[in-house]
């Protein structure tokens, strides 16, 4: 398959792993790289950028394709060195940069005098028009069903896509609840250039997670996540578990929610330990509403393979055969079709 995507970053395939914390280590995004698509380190899971340039290295030793890094810029309790890790993905030669977050408009100038593309992450339209006018060279449309940070709009991909793909100009990713063939072909279909996935990269072999977190995507339902911070304003999906639970209870009690009632719940160390010992219920932990769609745990690389080739089917088989169907039907089915 052949994109703007595809051939504004040099991969193969139109299949783009999200950036995702504690989660987009070298050996997932190498082997997502390898598979064709492109593979995401994400900055911050390292402890400092001297760190991530580590990662860096050891990404290049895994793989010689294309992958990026994601750089998120939110506000912190802990002050955070942006500007130090940004220095980093430059230094380092890093050709693609996922930003998501604030709005990146300070970090374009060195990305762009180092000649990085930067994918902008954007869960609205009026946000995606914005990365557009400050720059960016492609944007990531996050629709309601994504994990992590949806926004607060609530709108899916059946109106985010479209609605992109009439107003803006540059190359598009589709994100949020991506995770098959016949999912690939609609982003398509929709005007996107490729797609985003992050909770199906999850569950594959070489995801760098715990196998109870991966065995239970596989065996959840689209009904497993919930929907947490809405009375912050800062809403974020999460898979159901004991601790989402709680935090939906304190959540719902009458008057204002201050984080300092579900700071001790949320604390991203124990959303980090959920990965690494497989306590499903010990924290807080991203997952999309395409858990409900995941069956199995493949190498990035059959996931990939068996996407693409989905999708191609779809697209030669299945909606060409709508087409010549129609053109091959009596002519009084024709002219009623068409009166319709």
């Amino acid at each position: 398959m052949r994109t703007r995507l595809t051939e504004m970053l040099g991969i193969e395939h139109p299949v783009v792993q999200g950036g995702m914390q504690w989660v987009g280590l070298a050996e997932l995004a190498s082997a997502v790289s390898n598979g064709g698509g492109l593979g995401i380190l994400t900055a911050l899971t390292q402890p400092t950028p001297e760190d991530l340039e580590k990662e860096i290295r050891r990404c290049r030793e895994m793989t010689d394709k294309p992958f990026g890094v994601n750089l998120t810029i939110l506000p912190t309790i802990k002050p955070v060195p942006y500007e130090e890790y940004a220095r980093v993905i430059i230094e380092s030669d890093i050709k693609i940069v996922e930003t998501a977050g604030r709005n990146p408009e300070p970090f374009l100038p060195p990305y762009k005098a180092a000649g990085i593309t930067v994918i902008h992450k954007c869960t609205s339209i009026r946000h995606s028009l914005k990365a557009e006018r400050i720059g960016v060279d492609m944007v990531s449309v996050d629709g309601f069903e994504c994990a992590g940070h949806p926004g607060e709009d609530d709108i899916t991909n059946f109106i985010l896509l479209p609605l992109a793909a009439r107003r803006l100009t540059i190359p598009f990713i589709a994100s949020g609840g991506f995770g098959d063939g016949a999912g690939l072909a609609a982003a398509l279909a929709l005007g996107a250039d490729g797609i985003n996935m992050g909770t199906r990269f999850m569950a594959t072999k070489e995801a760098p997670i715990h196998e109870k977190v991966k065995q239970a995507m596989v065996e959840a339902s689209e009904l497993d996540t919930a929907l947490i911070y809405r009375t912050l304003r800062n809403t974020a999906r999460v898979f159901r578990n004991g601790i989402a639970e709680q935090v939906l209870e304190i959540e719902a009690q009458p008057g204002e929610t201050k984080f300092e009632d579900i700071r001790e719940l949320v604390q991203g160390v124990r959303g980090r330990e959920v990965y690494s010992q497989g306590d499903l219920d010990h924290g807080i932990w991203s997952a999309g509403m395409v858990v409900g769609l995941i069956d199995d745990i493949p190498t990035c690389g059959e996931l990939i393979g068996r996407i693409v080739e989905d999708a191609e089917k779809i697209i030669e088989e299945r909606l060409a055969g709508v087409t010549s169907a129609r053109e091959s039907a009596p002519k009084w089915r024709q002219a009623a079709n068409e009166s319709a």
